[in-house]
């Protein structure tokens, strides 16, 4: 391979991860946009926690109580 074949090719390859990586992104944003309007969790809480945080604060979420209505409606 000459040098110019080989920019080329990493050109390419550069553009192909860039954009794997654009589409990823945009679909994990699109995800927590969606959850969000459906009500499935707020994120909300979870943007509050930065300011929040303490030991003694309640758990944002209970696990226990999730895992056991899932059973429930299996």
């Amino acid at each position: 391979m000459d040098q110019e074949a080989l920019l080329t090719f990493h050109g390419y390859a550069k553009f192909f991860l860039i954009f794997i990586v654009f589409v990823i992104f945009y679909s994990y944003a699109y995800s927590i946009y969606k959850r969000d309007k459906k009500g499935e969790r707020d994120f909300e809480k979870y943007s509050n926690l930065v300011h929040d945080d303490d030991a003694s604060n309640d758990p944002l979420e209970n696990r226990k109580e999730e895992k056991e209505n899932k059973e429930k409606e299996k």
